[in-house]
Order: C-alpha cells, then sequence, then structure tokens
C-alpha cells in the first residue's frame, strides 16, 4: 500500500507540474502575437510543440494515474467505508476540491486545444490569473491532508481568502511594473 501512495504522490506533482506550466505557455503563446509575423510563427509553432509534448506526455497521463491510484488508495486505507464519518469531513471537502481540480485540468485543455488552433481569446494577463489556480488548488488540498481536523472550516477560508487576495494583488503589481518598463 507504500508504494502505491508514493506512486499517488508522485504522479500528483507531475500532473501540477504540468498544470503549473501550462498556463505560462499559453501566456508566452498569447505575447508572441506582439513579435514581428516571422519571429511569431517561430514561437507558436515551438510552443505548439512544448505544449503537446507536456500536455500529453506529462499531464494527462499524470491526471489519469492519479485519478485511478486515488480510488485505490480510499479502498485499500479504508477510507470508502467510514466516507460519511465526521472525523472524514476533511476528506469529502478534498474529494470535493479534486473534482474542481479535474474541472481545471478540463480547461486547461479548451484553452490547449484552441492555441493549437491558432486561437487566443484570452489575454496574457486573464491567463495570468487563470495560472495562478492551480495554486490554490494545491494549498487547499494539501492543508485539508495535513491538518485533517485540526483547522475549522472556517479559518481555513478566511486563510485562502486571503491567500488568493494576495496572489491577485501580486499579479496586479506585476501587471503596473511591466507596464513601465
Amino acid at each position: 500500500m507504500l508504494y502505491i501512495k508514493a506512486l499517488h504522490i508522485i504522479f500528483i506533482v507531475t500532473w501540477f507540474a504540468g498544470m503549473f506550466y501550462m498556463p505560462r505557455l499559453f501566456i508566452y503563446n498569447t505575447e508572441a502575437a506582439e513579435k514581428s509575423p516571422e519571429v511569431r510563427d517561430a514561437f507558436r509553432a515551438q510552443f505548439t510543440i512544448m505544449l503537446r509534448r507536456l500536455w500529453y506526455g506529462i499531464t494527462w497521463p499524470s491526471a489519469i494515474l492519479t485519478l485511478l491510484l486515488g480510488p485505490w488508495l480510499l479502498i485499500q486505507m479504508g477510507y470508502w467505508e467510514n466516507l460519511l464519518e465526521d472525523y472524514n469531513r476533511w476528506l469529502l471537502l478534498k474529494l470535493a476540491l479534486v473534482i474542481l481540480l479535474y474541472a481545471y485540468h478540463f480547461t486547461l485543455h479548451i484553452i490547449f486545444k484552441q492555441q493549437c488552433l491558432g486561437i487566443f481569446k484570452y489575454s496574457s494577463q486573464q491567463l495570468r490569473i487563470w495560472n495562478e489556480m492551480a495554486t490554490i488548488f494545491l494549498i487547499a488540498i494539501v492543508m485539508l491532508v495535513v491538518v485533517k481536523q485540526e483547522i475549522s472550516l472556517l479559518w481555513g477560508l478566511i486563510g485562502l481568502i486571503l491567500f488568493i487576495l494576495l496572489l491577485m494583488s501580486a499579479i496586479s503589481i506585476y501587471k503596473v511594473l511591466r507596464k513601465k518598463s
């Protein structure tokens, strides 16, 4: 069972690595429009290759393996039998966040497909904000798994909201600094 748990964690890490880097490539691909046509086309051709390799070679396989190993662990560790008990509320909340994380993953897939077709619907600023969603999910899920019942839902939400506000402030400050340079 420890091998399954270790593999689950490894594939979570590689899945998140993909979800952290994909939006960054979306941003670079979008900002390539600011270059001359020759440079833009060369960048976009290279970014499309990088996007495909990352998405299909790392991110999707890791998401699938995470999805297969997670329920296996739930069953093997006995959580499945007591999932609705009060002391497992943290796990229900974590599973809800994981479902939302997969929804986020699918939104990245939509943007990936659009960019591969040369469709750029979002500005680099919008993509920078969207890029931070994986960070928010990571922090919320890890905090739930590590502290479980030791943190109240209220304080956990307050902390998460404050972190989100900090991230959005950092993105706004970066935008201002970038415009100045």
